[in-house]
């Protein structure tokens, strides 16, 4: 029989709010996989835990060399422990590939569901939560930032960033420039810790603020952009996206429907200005 690949969720930063079973899956495991042994060795003594199996180092470096073995080890049988510096594997962690691989040799996948930095810096935002992404980290390039930024400056799901403090004030700069200084958000610093603090304000106030130096492991919540309405299009773009359309094999009809629908409008008056169009050209 193979055995089970288990990913457990650690603190990310209150030691006590370990989930109960992390301690038992601990001790139990045949192999702990951790993204570093050596806090590892520092959770498991708060815990009070003696791991009962082989610890074994699981990072960004190694992880694709690391993989096939641990994979070879849950064929086996064997129960394998996944852990990260904090929260919960594969998000924005090593975990990811490894998954992969054991869900592609059919074997069990489960969770020790435990904090995370994501939906903790959601819930304290104070922004909408019904609908949100994760962006995970932004690139470190400031073109390659604005690029990105853009592709969702009309994302209008709440958005959810990790960011290293020392690059925290040109993320919130870019963001305000991209976003609009006014789009609201929270930075969310040393969630659980002892020096817990949440800022909240408009982009560019808190890229002011950030420009003084920030602390600490943090997390970004943006508001999505507004819902700016229908698109206001004027009947020679209207015609233009139902040709488009009909060169790509739709019936005018089904066109008209589609692009009256974009647009927020009556069918007719797509229609119409089609006809209007096509008695102009002669």
């Amino acid at each position: 029989m193979t055995g089970t690949l288990v990913l457990a969720g650690t603190p990310i930063g209150d030691v006590a709010d370990a989930p109960p079973r992390l301690s038992k899956e601990l001790a139990e495991a045949d192999v702990i996989a951790a993204e570093d042994t050596r806090r590892l060795r520092r959770l498991t003594q708060a815990l009070g835990v003696t791991p009962g199996g082989r610890v074994v180092s699981y990072f960004e470096g190694n992880e694709s060399a690391r993989t096939p073995e641990l994979v070879e080890e849950l064929r086996g049988g064997a129960r394998v422990l996944l852990v990260t510096d904090a929260g919960m594997p594969s998000v924005s962690d090593p975990g990811y590939r490894l998954v992969a691989a054991a869900v592609e040799h059919d074997i069990k996948v489960t969770a020790v569901p435990g904090p995370s930095a994501v939906l903790t810096a959601l819930a304290l935002s104070g922004l909408p939560v019904d609908r949100f992404c994760f962006e995970g980290f932004l690139p470190r390039k400031g073109g390659e930032r604005l690029s990105r930024l853009r592709e969702v400056a009309g994302e209008r799901r709440t958005l959810v960033y990790f960011e290293a403090p020392h690059r925290l004030d040109d993320t919130l700069a870019a963001m305000a420039e991209v976003f609009g200084a006014d789009r609201r958000a929270a930075v969310c610093r040393e969630l659980t810790k002892t020096y817990e603090e949440v800022k909240r304000g408009p982009l560019a106030d808190l890229a002011a603020w950030a420009a003084e130096g920030v602390r600490g492991e943090i997390t970004v919540v943006v508001e999505g952009a507004p819902d700016s309405g229908p698109e206001e299009l004027d009947a020679d773009e209207l015609v233009r996206r139902v040709r488009i359309r009909e060169d790509a094999g739709e019936r005018r009809k089904e066109a008209i429907a589609a692009v009256a629908a974009e647009a927020g409008l009556p069918k007719r008056v797509v229609f119409d200005a089609v006809v209007a169009a096509k008695r102009s050209a002669g």
